[in-house]
């Protein structure tokens, strides 16, 4: 498998990219997608992807980010026109946090949608991964404002209950679970996983964040825990984790587009 989502970007891997892969590759997650965070941060990722092999970015700016202006959006689109580039984002709306403001977080997402949509115009078309805590009801109504195509976006680092689930689900996108889904405190985010459509779920760590238990408090989290909170999600639903695996390489190549192998 590969972790789907991870900040190699972040200064907790620096000078140490080629280590932490190899690491990763030891325990079964062979490749992993580094996230933008960032009009600048995309470039890193992409400078990133293209020195390995089995790593894969992103283009977008994360919703905490919004007040590092100014967003250079055509950045965004030297990225992804590179190949190595599978998804926008990350996008979307953070109200977990007073800052940046969410009047802020939202012109920049509006803003960067309909950046997004000229390049899709243009042929330019990705999925797109999106930020979203406790924050559903704000963001579902400006994605569903858009031309996009609802499958085509995955709600990343779910942390949400099964009624937030599935206003996603109603929605039409996709979830995906990080290290949070092996805490004992989150009892609603299992309720969730059990919700899922098997066609529909992904996993992440979101490294250098979260680490999952027995593992927790632990940073960095690195993209070899992936495999850590696969095992624990298949367990929450009650599957096999091989043919759990299986279905998670599917979907991760139909989403992205890449062998996930």
């Amino acid at each position: 498998m590969i972790d789907t989502h991870c900040h190699l970007t972040f200064p907790d891997f620096a000078g140490r990219h080629r280590e932490v892969l190899a690491k990763a590759a030891a325990h079964g997650v062979t490749g992993c997608i580094t996230i933008s965070t960032t009009t600048r941060d995309c470039l890193a990722a992409l400078e990133i992807a293209r020195a390995h092999d089995r790593v894969w970015c992103s283009a977008g700016v994360h919703p905490l980010y919004s007040d590092q202006g100014p967003h250079e959006w055509a950045n965004l689109k030297r990225v992804a026109m590179d190949p190595k580039c599978v998804a926008w984002g990350e996008l979307g709306l953070d109200n977990h946090y007073k800052e940046p403001e969410s009047k802020l977080q939202r012109e920049v997402l509006c803003e960067q949608l309909a950046f997004l949509g000229v390049c899709r115009k243009e042929g330019i078309d990705k999925p797109i991964v999106v930020h979203c805590r406790e924050a559903f009801d704000d963001l579902i109504p400006e994605l569903q404002r858009t031309a996009f195509d609802p499958s085509r976006f995955v709600f990343h680092c779910f942390t949400g209950g099964a009624e937030d689930a599935r206003k996603v689900l109603d929605f039409g996108a996709w979830i995906s679970f990080t290290g949070v889904a092996t805490y004992r405190n989150a009892a609603e985010v299992r309720e969730a996983i059990r919700l899922v459509p098997s066609d529909r779920i992904m996993v992440e760590t979101d490294a250098p964040f979260l680490s999952p238990d027995p593992h927790r408090g632990v940073r960095p989290c690195e993209p070899w825990m992936v495999s850590v909170t696969a095992r624990s999600v298949a367990s929450t639903r009650g599957e096999a984790f091989e043919a759990f695996h299986e279905q998670l390489n599917k979907n991760t190549t139909r989403f992205f587009g890449i062998d996930a192998r």
